[in-house]
């Protein structure tokens, strides 16, 4: 499993612009393409919602790699 830590330096990044961000999509849409998919996780739950607020503490699983936001 590859494991990820991203610094958040606001208060919160939508799920698709995080997925962008650590370099697991090439955009925002296809960001969006991808949760709305429902292959992506957030706290072990399966997350449906494209723009969802993600804060420093929460785990984003895709596949085999997670997200660690901090």
């Amino acid at each position: 499993m590859q494991k990820i830590v991203f610094d958040l330096t606001s208060e919160f990044i939508e799920v698709n612009q995080l997925l962008k961000l650590v370099g697991l999509v090439d955009s925002g849409g296809a960001g969006k393409n991808l949760v709305a998919s429902g292959v992506v996780s957030v706290d072990g739950k399966k997350e449906l919602r494209k723009t969802a607020k993600i804060r420093t503490g929460q785990l984003v699983t895709l596949g085999d790699v997670e997200i660690r936001v901090q």
